[in-house]
């Protein structure tokens, strides 16, 4: 559906996205996962056509269209909410709906539809600024999907959204794949993992590896992860951590925390606690979980998925 070339953006001695190489594929929903100021949100906005690259290409590949006419096969929906506060939701659609060109009937037709799906059809009348903050994010996803495009961007979805709104617009997006094209951004391991069926892993405004989740946690080895919290003083475990490399596959210590990972962790966890006994390291909080996508961020940068 979207083809980038060598996308590359600079703002004066800063390249915000380097050389930046992928295809959307047409119904999937493709997350674009790293830290703030990776170049998500610059990646995006050169697709939305809202910013021009310094040097690369986009292509849209939608049948019998000009290229000139692609913004309207868009809808993005931004990370700050952006609305009319003196106008109420129903009064919001039906001037984006105008300004997109679409007839009243259809307007009504679809505004009806999108603030019912979101949970928002009794606020249909209540101005704007009187929504709560998780309302006023689902007015925004309805304003980019009013003119129904085919290409869904939502710049970190999530943001700002309490847990069961969370729930309702994580489902509302997967349902959008049926048929259209989505890509979200985001830094939340969680919401990409739960979201996306390709997650393209960017940071420092390059593509650092691009796959399905459950490919990308398998790329990093099978096997469970231990998580360990520590105490005591760090000379201490890094003689800890020699002696475990002797016996588990990895063992790595960040931020006060041990993390070690191997197969069939779970029966070993008796010998995990001797070893630290032997110590004189008190095992803390710990947690036996499996891979993860920080952990695959970690694995290919060196450091932890900032926020």
């Amino acid at each position: 559906m979207i083809t980038l070339r060598n996308l590359t953006k600079r703002f004066g001695p800063l390249t915000a996205v380097h050389d930046l190489s992928l295809e959307v594929r047409k119904g999937e929903i493709l997350g674009f996962l790293g830290p703030n100021g990776a170049g998500k949100t610059t990646t995006i906005k050169m697709i939305c056509g809202l910013i021009k690259p310094t040097s690369g290409i986009v292509d849209f590949h939608f049948e019998n269209l000009e290229t000139k006419h692609h913004r309207s096969h868009l809808g993005y929906c931004p990370q700050d909410n952006i609305f009319w506060s003196k106008l109420t939701c129903k009064e919001q659609l039906n001037l984006v709906g105008r300004l997109y060109g679409m007839d009243s009937r259809m307007i009504r037709h679809r505004s009806a539809s999108l603030l019912t799906q979101l949970g928002l059809k009794e606020k249909e009348t209540v101005l704007a600024k009187k929504l709560s903050g998780g309302m006023k994010r689902r007015l925004n996803i309805c304003l980019a999907l009013i003119h129904d495009p085919e290409i869904l961007i939502f710049d970190e979805p999530e943001a700002g959204l309490d847990p069961q709104s969370r729930v309702q617009v994580r489902e509302f997006i997967k349902s959008l794949s049926e048929d259209k094209t989505v890509i979200i951004t985001t830094h939340n391991m969680d919401e990409a993992d739960r979201l996306s069926e390709r997650v393209a892993i960017i940071d420092a405004g390059r593509l650092i590896k691009m796959d399905t989740p459950k490919n990308l946690k398998h790329s990093i080895g099978a096997g469970d992860i231990l998580e360990i919290g520590l105490s005591g003083k760090a000379e201490t475990w890094e003689s800890l951590r020699s002696n475990l490399m002797q016996t588990f596959e990895t063992v790595t210590i960040q931020e006060q925390k041990m993390f070690i990972k191997s197969s069939r962790l779970i029966s070993r966890i008796p010998e995990i606690s001797k070893i630290f006994n032997d110590f004189g390291v008190p095992l803390q909080e710990i947690t036996l979980r499996e891979n993860t996508l920080e952990d695959v961020f970690i694995h290919l940068t060196g450091k932890a998925l900032r926020p």
